[in-house]
């Protein structure tokens, strides 16, 4: 669990923009420490990152300038899910941990009251990829769902520790895992950026919302994007 602000440098050539995410993670109980990450990835050259005001979206994108990277995982059925699956239809494409119990269910119920807003038709898809390969058994993912009462409209990624990983250097999620062995048993502990993006129908990114966000910021920017494509 985490939180990331991303900066931008200000150089004049677009070509050159990077990203500069800086992860601070929560950690056990009411004792915090931070965790940084530092990825950088090139901007594509029509991409515009537009600066918003904080309790807006973190970053947003000009439509048709900055393809979402798509990935082939699994979801809690085992059945393939990626971003193609979804095309026509706006995604929120967020990064979760399965055996969270603090800030990512309350990120979940948040995604999940954006969803309830809409009529059925027009209700986004929500993707979760993890960030915990060790929490990422069929039976915590369905423990999760029953438990933060999530909708069929929500689909888990899970796969491969380099599938993962590949994914969250696609979308510059930093994650850091802490392992802790007490009495011969192993205990993962989990940092990572809280983030959602916002992926049109036509498959690009057009937003991206760190935690802490609500339901109305990220149901006003989907509204907006259906009101564009008419």
């Amino acid at each position: 669990m985490s939180v990331q602000q991303p900066s931008v440098p200000a150089g004049s050539s677009l070509r050159r923009l990077r990203w500069l995410f800086w992860g601070i993670a929560l950690v056990v109980g009411v004792a915090a420490g931070i965790v940084i990450g530092v990825l950088r990835a090139p901007a594509k050259p029509a991409a515009v990152l537009t600066p918003v005001p904080p309790d807006g979206a973190a970053a947003t994108w000009a439509a048709a300038t900055r393809p979402a990277p798509d990935f082939r995982l699994a979801d809690q059925a085992g059945a393939p899910v990626s971003l193609g699956r979804f095309r026509g239809r706006p995604v929120i494409l967020t990064f979760i941990d399965p055996l969270c119990r603090n800030l990512c269910p309350i990120e979940a119920k948040i995604l999940e009251r954006v969803e309830a807003g809409f009529p059925a038709a027009r209700r986004p898809a929500i993707v979760a990829v993890s960030v915990n390969r060790w929490g990422d058994a069929r039976a915590n993912l369905l423990v999760d769902m029953r438990k933060w009462k999530l909708t069929q409209d929500w689909h888990w990624a899970v796969g491969t520790p380099a599938g993962l990983r590949a994914v969250w250097h696609a979308y510059r999620i930093a994650v850091s895992d802490s392992p802790k062995t007490v009495a011969g048993i192993t205990v993962h502990q989990i940092s990572h950026t809280e983030a959602a993006y916002i992926v049109d129908a036509r498959g690009d990114e057009r937003a991206l919302y760190l935690y802490p966000f609500t339901a109305t910021d990220v149901s006003r920017t989907l509204r907006q994007l259906a009101g564009a494509q008419g």
